[in-house]
Order: structure tokens, then C-alpha cells, then sequence
């Protein structure tokens, strides 16, 4: 038995930001980070199947804001390296979330220096740039609030209305911190958010390219193929309602019941095997059994 909990665990563990080190969550000893694990961010971002979930999610939803995708499109190397993007990406919000302070600094700096440099014009000639505030939050918004519909879908559905916002308040240091401006910070404030960006939301070929891509993305191992494409489908189901008809990616009703079966059979397994996740090598590091 446990040589099979190492076996899913190594596999889990290879699709996550650890598989690509460089971050030591389990020192300085004592160093809480930006938030300390009293956060509801280290509750929300220490599950893996619904971090996963949400992730998925976010990318699809992210693929409909021409400008943020043109910055994707033309400086990412995502059509040969999707799970290595899934990769920087997840190693960011490990880092930024659990990792002791000196980690968290970095992640930021590296990333708002890897932004001064992106920049260009979409297909419709309108310029961007990365380090746009506007675009930042909309890209920390599509993430987090996909984050928080998974957590609330598959790990705790009960988490409190109050908690929900404090995710929203605490996490918002972060986007802050990269540059992003007016960033929501309670569930009305992103629900309001969303409805008013709407109107600059397309699908388009690069929107359809991106999808494609995510869903034929290729999996670590021949064992962790199934899984991927379950993930997939729950990153579909997740989508708004609005989203997924924007992007073609309706299911029936009978599809998204038999997903979030499967996905609910499938994390307590997960759980079960992932003992040296993020969330748990920083709880070494404070000292938390």
C-alpha cells in the first residue's frame, strides 16, 4: 500500500510548481510568509484536486481577454510547453501563498520583471503590455474566483460567506504587489467585477487554439492520463454558464454529474496520497503536526 501512496504522490507532485525546485517551503523555520497559516488562503490553495480544478478553469476563462491572450500568444511558449506553464504557474501560487517570505519576495519580483518585458499589439492593432493594472486584475480575478468555486465545490462547501471575502481581501496583496489596480476584494466586488468585463470578452481562432491545446495537453505518464482528462472536464463544468456557451464547451447535465462523481471519488485518494504537498512542507516549517 504504500508503495502505491508514493507512486500517486510522485505523480501528483510532478505536475505541481515543486517539481521544478527552487523554493525550500520548509525553511527559514517559523517564517510565517505574506499570510501564515491562520490565512483562509492556505486552506483554499492547499488542496490539490481543486487548485487543479480551478486552474483549468481560470486558463479557459483567461482565453477570451484578447489582450491578455495576445500577451500569451506571442512571448509564451504554451503550444509545446503546457504543463510547464501549469508548472511557473503553480510554483507562484505555492510560492506566494506558503513559501517563507524571502520565496514569496522573489516569486513577485521575478515575475513583475518577467512582465516589463512582455509587450505588443493584438490582432485588432490595440497595444498591450503585461504589466498593464487593468490586465493583472483580470487575470487574478479569473484565477482566484475559480479557485474559490473549486474549493467550495470539492473541498468544503461550507466555508463561510465572511471567509469567502477574507480570501478575496488577503489574496488581493498579491495581485497588488505585481501591479494590478481596483482588485476586488469581497465576492460582490468579483461578481461585479465579472459582469462588467464581459463586454470586452471574445472568442475567437486564438481563443479556440488555446482550448484545444489545454485539452490535448499530454499527461506525465500513461497513469495519469485518465485523471488529466476527468480535470479537464471539471474545469469545463466550473466554467460560468456564459463562458463555456462563449467558447462551445457546454455539457449536459448528465456529463457534469458524472464529472463531479468522478472527481469526488477520485480526491480523497489523492488526499490520502500527497503528504509532502506545499501546504505540508510549510506547516513543517512552522511547526504544525
Amino acid at each position: 500500500m504504500e508503495f502505491i501512496r508514493r507512486r500517486i504522490e510522485k505523480q501528483v507532485l510532478s505536475l505541481t510548481g515543486l517539481s521544478l525546485g527552487q523554493l525550500d517551503l520548509e525553511n527559514p523555520k517559523g517564517d510565517p510568509g505574506l499570510f501564515g497559516p491562520q490565512a483562509v488562503c492556505w486552506q483554499v490553495h492547499g488542496d490539490f484536486t481543486s487548485m487543479l480544478v480551478g486552474g483549468i478553469s481560470a486558463l479557459m476563462l483567461q482565453a477570451l481577454h484578447p489582450l491578455a491572450l495576445a500577451g500569451v500568444w506571442d512571448h509564451s511558449n504554451f503550444r509545446t510547453d503546457m504543463l510547464g506553464r501549469l508548472r511557473r504557474t503553480g510554483q507562484f501560487i505555492s510560492g506566494t501563498t506558503f513559501g517563507a517570505t524571502r520565496d514569496a519576495d522573489w516569486l513577485i519580483d521575478k515575475v513583475r520583471n518577467i512582465h516589463g518585458h512582455i509587450s505588443g499589439h493584438a490582432e485588432d492593432g490595440r497595444p498591450y503590455a503585461a504589466s498593464n493594472p487593468h490586465l493583472l486584475t483580470w487575470v487574478h480575478v479569473a484565477e482566484v474566483s475559480h479557485f474559490l468555486a473549486a474549493h467550495l465545490r470539492y473541498r468544503n462547501p461550507h466555508l463561510s460567506g465572511a471567509d469567502q471575502d477574507r480570501y478575496y481581501a488577503e489574496i488581493a496583496l498579491v495581485a497588488e504587489r505585481l501591479g494590478a489596480r481596483d482588485v476586488p476584494r469581497s465576492r460582490m466586488e468579483v461578481a461585479d467585477y465579472l459582469q462588467g468585463i464581459r463586454p470586452q470578452l471574445v472568442c475567437d481562432h486564438r481563443s479556440r487554439e488555446v482550448i484545444r491545446l489545454l485539452m490535448n495537453a499530454p499527461a506525465p505518464s500513461r497513469l495519469a492520463k485518465p485523471f488529466g482528462a476527468l480535470m479537464m472536464q471539471a474545469g469545463v463544468d466550473l466554467l460560468p454558464d456564459w463562458a463555456s456557451a462563449m467558447l462551445e464547451l457546454q455539457q449536459s447535465d448528465l456529463k457534469r454529474r458524472l464529472v463531479r462523481t468522478g472527481i469526488n471519488g477520485t480526491a480523497p485518494i489523492l488526499r490520502w496520497a500527497v503528504r509532502d504537498g506545499s501546504v505540508h512542507r510549510a506547516k513543517r516549517r512552522m511547526g504544525i503536526p
